[in-house]
Formats: structure tokens, sequence, C-alpha cells
């Protein structure tokens, strides 16, 4: 026989000696807990009767089949030894029950004035209420009441199978169990009455039950408390004739009892006076009682299932509450940026309106590159036809794919190559710092393309000394794809109407990297671009606030930039994005309590950027967790209309986003699609860069893979005859 062999580090097991693949981290973990969430609120649907509840009532049917001696007999019905016998309670006997508990309101309540007035009844419970409040079911057990199983979602059990029967029995008592430590032998159905309403829908349901160990409770007086005639009619209702004894039907729970209550403080004396004794059923009966210890594995099962319902009580009201204060804080920056962002586009496009002298003075561009060889040409090529006179100084970060060779070869004049060993994009900026020959530095990406006017537009609000860094409009390009769509949505409303926003508010956190200016005097004097994160955009932003520069946003220097176009490159950019954004807020932190423009920022910008660029994404597949909820489980109307109304709000601030930047409206039609999807990679991406955060990870720089398709608008940059100057060609440094 031949020997097998595996190939070296292959997973023992594997059919073919393959390595398994296992889920990785950033996805199985947001899995999990988008899982675990949708468990908490089945659980809760559940036990809110939302979810497998049943409301169907049936009418009245024949008598045929039900025996004489039940129909004209007591109120206490038991099956359990096949055959069918009733009950009555002796004279002057009165069994107080109370069903549809227990209620967190008026269970409480009724349980104070039975204690005042020394009496016991009878509490039949149903699960989902008895879950969710068990102090209140071991509180009735320990001042000496009956419970007795109501069902658990309440269901007229006529329409039900003998297994939903036995479920509906076996979670009731499992609730009980876990709230009290007791089994019940007593059982009274939804929607019962008096012993000779019993029909052949309903009787068969009582023997089945009586083939379980339980005797079935009805009543023979009934209160109607439920109608709420007044606590003169409750009483004159619960009264039974002559001295008999009685069953007497009142409520708990279902709405507000608090004639319930008042005709009870009432109805107790009075009925004591009159020589009536109030005791629970088997009291009553003279035979023992209905409970009985649980132990061992039941009692355990039944406090896991507390615990569990609690749980998920618990943490989804936490969960509404703070989609509740996350939600109002969304709709108010909607608001916010709406008003702030119509202030900024009126006050720029006043005809009046000037930074200050016009800025003519030459600038240096710079554009770190690493392995753009399928873009630099473009980018090269668009600076070359500025408006604006610009050096323009690829540095090339150690690049293996010829980027630099592509720049020399070009041949143009006043563009300069600067090699160095690959260091990462900071330590390129900072070279091409230390190269430029001019104040005012522009810095771009090596995939981005500029507009003639880009340049011009940008370096003007440095017109105002007191600029010291500018934001340029970023945009996306290759559009044209679903996923470039969604990114172009994002740019056009996400990011250029949030900086209006933060313009206005002077807090802006980040200068894109794809077009940004910079004083150079403030550029030193925070020195230079930092590597202390990977959104060193968004930390070199932060600096220049805290040390007093204005950073301003110029609507019309814009800059055409390649978007990921697969989920793999996006999820890798924005992870990076996010986790270098909450390391520069982390390393910004002390600016919460200085003084000057470092605290002004710190106590306006730091606060917004947190909230809304890494608290509010974290619970935003919470919106589509309760709407995929709702819509399945109900308000559907509601819950529809709610989410309607909330992407109305979305819609009118991306049209006015779009109409500020005269975009066509057309790549809106994916809006809504956009946050279903997109808001859900995002989410992930943001759980994953928390994750790394908390866990002390450490994040590579990535580079995307480009393909080069994008050019500023009116087609390519056309090629120019290059000029044979060597020193304006020849590599420095």
């Amino acid at each position: 026989m031949a020997s097998r062999t595996r190939r070296p580090g292959a997973a023992p097991g594997a059919p073919d000696g393959s390595r398994r693949r296992r889920l990785p981290m950033r996805l199985l973990l947001p899995v999990l807990v988008l899982v675990a969430l949708m468990a908490m609120l089945m659980l809760r649907g559940y036990v809110h009767s939302e979810i497998l509840a049943d409301h169907r009532i049936r009418a009245e049917a024949v008598t045929d089949k039900v025996p004489e001696k039940i129909l004209d007999g007591g109120p206490v019905i038991d099956t359990r030894s096949g055959r069918a016998t009733s009950l009555k309670l002796p004279d002057h006997r009165l069994v107080l029950t109370f069903d549809d508990g227990p209620d967190p309101t008026w269970t409480p309540k009724v349980l104070d004035v039975l204690k005042k007035h020394h009496a016991h009844a009878v509490f039949f419970v149903t699960g989902t209420m008895a879950s969710r409040y068990p102090d209140l079911v071991k509180r009735m057990v320990d001042e000496g009441h009956e419970v007795g199983l109501h069902t658990f979602n309440h269901p007229d059990l006529s329409f039900q199978s003998k297994k939903r029967i036995d479920w509906e029995l076996s979670q009731n008592q499992l609730a009980l169990a876990g709230a009290a430590g007791v089994r019940t032998s007593l059982f009274r159905p939804p929607y019962s009455s008096f012993a000779d309403a019993m029909d052949d829908k309903s009787w068969p349901v009582t023997e089945y039950i009586g083939t379980r160990g339980y005797i079935t409770v009805v009543n023979n007086t009934d209160s109607e408390d439920w109608q709420k005639p007044g606590v003169r009619q409750i009483i004159r209702n619960a009264t039974p004739k002559s001295g008999k004894g009685a069953i007497v039907l009142m409520h708990d729970s279902g709405g507000d009892r608090h004639q319930t209550v008042q005709a009870l403080d009432r109805f107790l004396p009075e009925m004591k006076h009159k020589g009536y004794e109030f005791d629970n059923l088997t009291e009553a009966l003279d035979a023992p009682t209905a409970h009985t210890a649980v132990a061992g594995p039941e009692l355990w099962k039944g406090k896991a299932w507390i615990f569990l319902v609690q749980a998920s009580e618990h943490i989804t009201d936490v969960l509404v509450v703070g989609l509740s204060i996350i939600g109002s804080l969304v709709i108010g920056r909607f608001v916010l940026m709406l008003l702030l962002s119509g202030i900024h586009a009126r006050r720029v496009r006043r005809k009046d309106f000037r930074w200050g002298a016009p800025v003519t003075q030459p600038v240096s561009v710079l554009v770190p590159a690493y392995n753009e060889a399928k873009c630099i040409e473009n980018t090269v090529r668009s600076l070359m036809a500025s408006e604006h006179p610009v050096e323009v100084l690829v540095i090339d970060d150690g690049s293996s794919d010829g980027t630099a060779r592509i720049v020399e070869a070009m041949g143009l004049p006043n563009v300069r190559v600067v090699r160095q060993l690959n260091a990462g994009k900071p330590a390129a900026l900072n070279r091409g710092l230390a190269n430029a020959r001019h104040d005012i530095i522009v810095m771009m990406d090596g995939d981005t393309v500029f507009e003639p006017s880009t340049v011009r537009e940008l370096v003007q609000p440095f017109g105002d000394p007191r600029v010291g860094a500018v934001a340029g409009n970023a945009k996306v390009g290759n559009r044209d794809s679903l996923i470039g769509a969604w990114q172009h949505i994002e740019y056009v409303m996400g990011f250029n109407l949030d900086r209006r926003m933060y313009d206005v508010l002077r807090c802006m956190p980040t200068i894109p990297g794809a077009v940004g200016a910079f004083r150079r005097s403030a550029l030193e004097r925070v020195g230079g671009m930092s590597d202390d994160t990977l959104a060193e955009d968004t930390d070199i932003t932060m600096a220049m606030h805290r040390d007093g520069w204005r950073v301003v946003y110029a609507e019309k220097a814009r800059a055409w930039t390649e978007a990921p176009e697969s989920v793999q490159q996006l999820w890798s950019q924005r992870y990076r994005w996010s986790y270098g954004t909450m390391q520069a807020i982390w390393k910004h932190r002390r600016a919460l309590v200085e003084r000057g423009p470092s605290g002004r920022f710190g106590r306006v910008g730091l606060p917004l950027v947190s909230l809304f660029m890494v608290l509010a994404p974290l619970l935003a597949p919470l919106i589509d967790v309760f709407l995929l909820y709702g819509v399945v489980f109900g308000p559907t109307q509601k819950t529809i209309m709610a989410w309607l109304g909330v992407l109305a709000i979305q819609v009118v601030c991306a049209a006015y986003a779009f109409r500020l930047d005269r975009e066509r409206m057309t790549h809106l039609i994916s809006l809504p699609l956009q946050q279903i999807l997109y808001r859900q990679l995002m989410y992930v991406v943001l759980l994953q860069s928390w994750i790394t955060a908390l866990t002390g990870g450490r994040l590579r720089w990535q580079k995307l893979r480009r393909t080069g398709v994008v050019e500023a608008p009116g087609g390519p940059v056309p090629r120019q005859q290059a000029r044979r100057e060597s020193d304006e060609r020849r590599p420095v440094g």
C-alpha cells in the first residue's frame, strides 16, 4: 500500500490535506455580536407575546360532549384519574383569584391589600409576566398565596395542538421554578368562564390537561373588573349569594387596575364582617398544597431561564435608550449640518467675499508615492495643467514598480523626484517638506488628479494670516460601480457637508490626504507629519487646531481620487482610517482639559468627532436589526414609517449636499441600499478597529491596488514637450 504524505503545515484531519480556513476575528466577533443581539430581541419578543403569540379567540360551540355533572358542577375540575369530577367550595369560603399577572404596578398593590387584611389568594400567572417579574412571583409564594398556571403566552388552547399545549405548560412551569423554586398543579385556561360555559372545543383540552397532572380551576363569580364598572359594581359582582362559597375572578394585570385595588380594600373587611374566610384554594378545600418544591437541574434550568430573560430585558432596554439618544443626536446633527453648511455656502459664495489679498506666490506640491505606476502619470500631468505656479515633488517611498522612473521619463518642468527607502507616508511627506522650495505646501495622494483651478482655489484662504491649513473638496472619480456610487454619496454628504459644518464651528477634524494645503511655518511649529497614528491627516489637523491655527474648507478646490473598487480594498482603507482616528483622538485627549485654542478644540471638536465618527456608527446596525424585527413581528406599519422617516431626512441632507456640490442627483437612487448594506460593512470595520485598539494591536499601513482610471473632468491632461533641464529632473537626496 502506498504511503500517504501531508503537505507541511496542513491541518490534521482535512480530507485533502489542506489547511482549514478559519473565519477571521474581524468577521467572527461582529457576527457573534449581531447573532447575540438578535437572540436577545427574539427572546424579549417572545416574553412580550410579540413572537409565537396567538390572539385568536374561538366562538362558543355546542356542549354535546361535555358531561352534565361538569356543566352543573363546581369551578374546580379534576380529570387526572381519567374520570371527570368537580368540586364546589364550602359555604362562607371565598377564594380570590387574579389573572394575567404579575404586573409591576398593580400586583404589588394587590399584595399589599391582601397582606393588610390577612387574606390569601390564588394568582394565575402567565409565563411571560412571571419571567419578566420573578420577584413578584416569589413574593406571592413567600406570603402564603398559591400560584397557578395561566399558560405562557395566553393563547386560546382550543386552537392549539397537544405539542403546543405541552410547551405552554412546561414554559410556564420553567418560569415558576426560576422565579420561586416551585411547581404547581393548578391551571386556569385563558378566556375561561364558568363551568357551564365548557363546550365541545374546550372540554377535550380540559381532559388533556388532567392527563398532564393538573387541576383546572375556572370561576363561579366574576367581578368583571376588567370592564372598570366602578368600585361599587365590582364589589356587587364579586359578592356571592346566600353565603355560598365562591371562586372570584379578578385581574391584577392587563391595564389600569386601580378600581380593582380600591374595591378589594373595601370588599375584604366587608366580607370578613359577614363571616367569610379568604384562603387559597387548597386551604379552602382542606387539600394538600398545590406547590411542589423543585431542586437540582430543574431549578437551575429555571434560574438560567430567568437570568436570560432579565438579561434580554435589560440589554434591549439599554439599547433602545441608547438608540433613541443616538438617533436624536444624529437627527440633530443632520439639522445642524443643513443649517451650518447653508451658512458656510452663503458666506463663501458672496460676490464680495475675500479671504484676504490674493495668493499668487508659487507653491510646492508634495506627492508621496508607493507603487503608483498606474496612476502617477495622470497625477503629475494634472498638476502641470495647473493655473497656479507650482513645483511638484514626487517622493518615491521605496516603490518596486518603477514609479520614480515613470516620472523621470516624463521630463516635465518643475517636477522633481525624491527617492527614499520605504518608510511610510508621514516620512515621505516630511522628506518632501525638507526639499520643498516654497512657503505654502500642498499635499495630495499619488492616485489623485487635480483640476486646473484646484491649487489656485486651495491656497486662497492663506490670504488670511490666521489660516494654517486648508481642506479641499475630495471627490470620487470612479463612481460608475455600485460600491463607487456609495462612496460618492459618502464623500459628498458625509465628508464635504461635514467639513462645511466643522468649518463654521472652527473644529474641522481632518484635512483629506487627497487634497490639502499647509503653511510651512505652521507645519514646522507642530513638528511636521507624525507617524504616531495611521491617520496622519487627522493627527496633523488636530495638532494645527491645538496650536491655534484656523483650519478651513475650500469647496472649489476639487480633487478626483480613485476610491476602492472592491469590498476587501474598502475594508482595508476604512479599517486604517477608523483605527487611525481613534489613535488621533487618544493622542490629543489632553486638549479636553487645556486652555486656549487647544481647549476649545478639545471641548468642541473631540466630542463631536468621538460621537459621530466612533460611537454613533457602532450603533448603526441596531437601526436595521430593530427594523427587521419590527417588520417581521410588528408593529410593521409603524416600523416602516419610522425607517422611511429617517431615510427621508437622510435623502434631504444628501440632496442638499449634492446641490451644494452641483452633483447630479441620479446617484442618490442607491441611497436606500447604501443605508442597509454599506452601513453594516462600516460597522464591522469600526468594530474591528475597536478590537484592535482594546487589545493593543498594531495595524500597519496598507497599500490599495489602483487601476489608474481616474481623470479630471474634461478628459486626460495633454502631454507636454519635456524641457531638457537636468537640474529640474535630477533626483534629490
